[in-house]
């Protein structure tokens, strides 16, 4: 964790800490491994910050699950929403499942991509 005091003009500084994460199980000598997090606030919120930001890499996925449309009716695109979410979900489930037979342990990158399951979709009609 450094402090910086950031040039606002010439007469003013910004208070900020620039805080250096590793990613949980991983190598201290891999550089990939490390996200730099800017703050002005308290620095140990980060953890409950990259909770948020898991929630927002998974609609992310889901949104690649989600057909495309551009009606304004609320029931139809909620619809499409929860249906994205349910392959979505089923998608993490087969990929959970693979990787447990396949290596015993479960792993968070998947094995079974989500481009496989959407082209495969494609090919049954569903996607």
């Amino acid at each position: 964790m450094v402090v910086c005091r950031l040039p606002l003009d010439d007469d003013e500084r910004h208070e900020t800490t620039l805080v250096y994460r590793r990613r949980d199980n991983s190598k201290r000598t891999d550089y990939r491994q490390y996200s730099v997090f800017m703050t002005n606030g308290d620095p140990s919120l980060l953890r409950e910050y990259s909770y948020h930001w898991e929630i927002e890499s998974g609609y992310k996925s889901i949104k690649r699950f989600m057909a495309t449309t551009t009606s304004k009716n609320f029931v139809l695109r909620f619809f499409s929403f929860a249906f994205a979410s349910l392959l979505y979900s089923i998608w993490r489930a087969v990929d959970l499942l693979v990787q447990v037979e396949l290596t015993d342990e479960y792993e968070h990158s998947p094995i079974v991509t989500a481009n496989t399951v959407l082209t495969l979709l494609k090919q049954t009609g569903i996607g």
